[in-house]
């Protein structure tokens, strides 16, 4: 299951209305959504010849629209280049993944510390306050 949409389903199953916390979150969670379809499409285009945005919506089970969109995104990172064909990678599809991979390990250090403090925050007593 995709990160924002566990989170989103609780809120209708409840009917309640997500809180402004919950609404930050989903944002995060949506552009870590997006970039994991965004990597997928990479990687499916890495590993075959061109292939054009109808077998790869297909190859993927995503809908036509969120592949052309990440098609849009890889292509203005410069990662792929359109051809007759289909989408072609680029050279730069590796500074791509060694980037990718330096900020996927400096989001995991800010997560483990946020983490950390939602853990010592859940944990402890707050007395009730009013206001600011």
């Amino acid at each position: 299951m995709p990160f924002g949409k566990e989170a989103s389903n609780n809120a209708e199953l409840t009917g309640a209305e997500p809180t402004e916390t919950a609404q930050l979150v989903n944002r995060i969670e949506e552009e870590l959504d997006l970039l994991a379809r965004n990597v997928d499409i990479l990687e499916k285009l890495s590993k075959s010849p061109p292939i054009g945005i109808i077998r790869l919506s297909e190859a993927l089970h995503l809908p036509i629209h969120k592949t052309r969109y990440s098609l849009h995104l890889l292509e203005r990172e410069g990662v792929i280049q359109p051809s007759a064909d289909g989408a072609v990678v680029t050279d730069k599809a590796q500074e791509f993944w060694a980037n990718l991979n330096r900020s996927l390990d400096r989001m995991n250090q800010v997560i483990e510390h946020l983490k950390a403090r939602a853990a010592d925050r859940e944990n402890r007593a707050t007395p009730g306050r009013k206001g600011y």
